[in-house]
């Protein structure tokens, strides 16, 4: 695969997180471009999942390991001395954050400051990608869509501990991976509400339905006018991937912060997501009913990526009726037990948008 000029071909890619939705996808592709993939993880955080129904583990290096055991972890990236290390481990859910609060704090604040503090112990040039999120910034409802050097915060749990991150990863680069010898280069990547096949996280809209048509139930819509960047996960995890290229070839992205949304005309209602891959899949069925909000949850968040796409040259190549099939085809297949192979049809998902660049 050129997409990338063979740049991690046999590089050794640590992937903590890679049991999850998106680390799942990003770690299969990388499998695909002939990478020595060691996911880190504490566990397989959803039944079913990506990660198994691909029988990624496989395919891989497999450990199971909290990022919050700092010694445990430093002791894993010394052992490996990684090529690349792209950090998606996380708590990323919103409602989780007001249930589990400590718990989301320690996994998504302490546990990046313990992957910053395990790489001071490493010798060799080492590039990393950190994965936050679009609430990250702080969110006043504005529609032109936050750039790379708006200000950060959150109201909720979930988004004050990733905003805590970023500055813990901005501080790190500037006290301890800044001078002349410095071998460590770090960027940041911020994305938001991605969808696709072989997700089943809780309080996500179309897992929350395809799990309630799995128990041939109707699932609630509690906020259907709510605005979110919607993109198929692998238009991020290619932009997470093209980040990793570039700053390979490039040094001078050290330190720099880049955003990965959809075109600035495709933010959509949940409503009308959730319409287009019925379009695709019939049977795919919701009902609107106003309940109590009993936590805070933005109605507008908003992308602006043309940072990535003048430094990166990188932008969505789908529309959202593209995305929509994507996805309806892959929950289609899997409830229906078209096929056996699971592996070989996320790959052939992958090859299909990468079809998409020719």
């Amino acid at each position: 695969m050129k997409l990338f000029n063979n740049i991690y071909k046999n590089k050794t890619v640590i992937v903590t997180g890679h049991t999850g939705f998106k680390g799942s996808w990003l770690s299969l592709w990388l499998v695909i471009l002939g990478a020595k993939v060691i996911g880190i993880s504490k566990n397989v955080p959803t039944k079913p999942s990506h990660f198994n129904v691909i029988n990624l583990k496989k395919k891989i290096k497999h450990l199971t390991l909290d990022i919050c055991n700092f010694k445990k972890l430093s002791n894993q990236f010394k052992k490996h001395n990684p090529d690349f290390i792209f950090h998606l481990a996380a708590q990323s859910l919103v409602k989780k954050s007001y249930l589990e609060t400590l718990k989301t704090w320690n996994t998504n604040t302490i546990g990046t400051l313990n992957i910053l503090e395990s790489l001071k112990k490493l010798k060799k040039k080492t590039y990393v990608i950190l994965i936050t999120s679009d609430k990250s910034y702080k969110n006043i409802e504005i529609s032109r869509g936050y750039k790379e050097t708006d200000l950060l915060g959150g109201k909720d749990p979930y988004s004050a501990s990733k905003g805590a991150a970023e500055f813990a990863i901005q501080s790190y680069i500037n006290s301890f991976f800044s001078g002349k010898k410095n071998n460590i280069f770090i960027v940041v990547a911020r994305a938001g509400n991605v969808i696709g096949g072989g997700d089943w996280s809780n309080d996500r809209i179309i897992p929350d339905c395809i799990k309630s048509y799995s128990k041939k139930k109707t699932v609630i819509i509690r906020n259907p006018n709510s605005t979110r960047p919607w993109q198929h996960v692998l238009e991020v995890v290619y932009g997470y991937l093209t980040l990793g290229s570039k700053l390979f070839k490039s040094q001078n992205l050290h330190g720099e912060v880049f955003n990965f949304g959809p075109n600035k005309k495709s933010n959509y209602k949940v409503i009308f997501l959730l319409k287009k891959i019925k379009k695709y899949w019939p049977n795919f069925k919701w009902e609107v009913k106003k309940t109590k909000k009993d936590v805070f949850e933005s109605k507008l968040l908003k992308l602006n990526s043309n940072k990535a796409k003048k430094i990166l040259n990188w932008q969505s190549k789908m529309s959202i009726d593209q995305s929509a099939k994507l996805v309806a085809d892959w929950y289609n297949f899997f409830y229906k037990r078209k096929i056996k192979n699971f592996y070989k049809f996320s790959e052939d998902q992958i090859y299909s948008y990468i079809r998409k660049f020719k």
